[in-house]
């Protein structure tokens, strides 16, 4: 059970790692935003439930390995719920009603939350490594 955790972890942590420095920023160098936005927009719901159950069977899988590491995998499946079922409308709501303020805060917000992810994926990847 130790190489299936080891490699679940492996794959949030680079599927994570690609679509905030691979996909997303070749996006916007490739295409307008008028097609940028709405790709993006449709494809973060399907991102986040990809994040969401993957982080919550490696947290399963980490239990009996690492403790730490399967809280952090945890905190990873919880705080992406809330990205995607609280935080994600807000930025779409203020996105619509052109509120660049909210928006840039909201926007703002959720890089913090996914960068401070990276960082527990790659810290239960180590854990669950050594």
């Amino acid at each position: 059970m130790d190489i299936v955790t080891l490699l679940l972890s492996a794959v949030l942590f680079g599927g994570m790692t690609f679509f905030s420095f691979g996909f997303a920023p070749v996006l916007f160098t490739q295409l307008p935003m008028a097609q940028v936005r709405p790709l993006l927009r449709g494809t973060f719901p399907y991102y986040y439930l990809v994040i969401i159950a993957l982080s919550a069977l490696c947290a399963a899988a980490a239990f009996l390995n690492s403790g730490v590491a399967a809280a952090l995998l945890a905190v990873i499946c919880l705080s992406t719920v809330y990205a995607r079922q609280i935080l994600m409308p807000q930025i779409n709501a203020a996105t619509d009603r052109d509120d660049q303020a909210a928006f840039k805060w909201l926007h703002g917000l959720s890089v913090v939350i996914q960068l401070a992810q990276l960082g527990l994926a790659g810290w239960a990847l180590v854990l669950l490594g050594s």
